[in-house]
């Protein structure tokens, strides 16, 4: 489920060069702050991948509203603590 989820959201994702240290900048429409950099266009892609796995966990631990994409989307059951 994460992983379907994850491969779409990637193909959202949008690159562009900076002029920057790391001049290859990602970030995927419909995910706001969520961006990374990279030396190289790989090194882009896979700090943004990890960027956005990072980010779901967040979101799930944190039980934040988690976007769905192209009709994939995660749903974070409530957890019924014990009295």
């Amino acid at each position: 489920m994460i992983r379907q989820y994850m491969d779409k959201a990637m193909r959202r994702a949008h690159y562009e060069n900076i002029d920057d240290d790391e001049p290859f900048y990602g970030e995927i429409d419909g995910f706001k702050g969520l961006w990374a950099t990279g030396n190289t266009l790989e090194e882009c892609r896979d700090n943004l991948e990890e960027t956005l796995e990072d980010w779901l966990l967040f979101s799930i631990a944190k039980g934040l509203p988690i976007p769905e994409v192209e009709g994939a989307s995660i749903e974070v059951p409530e957890i019924i603590q014990a009295a």
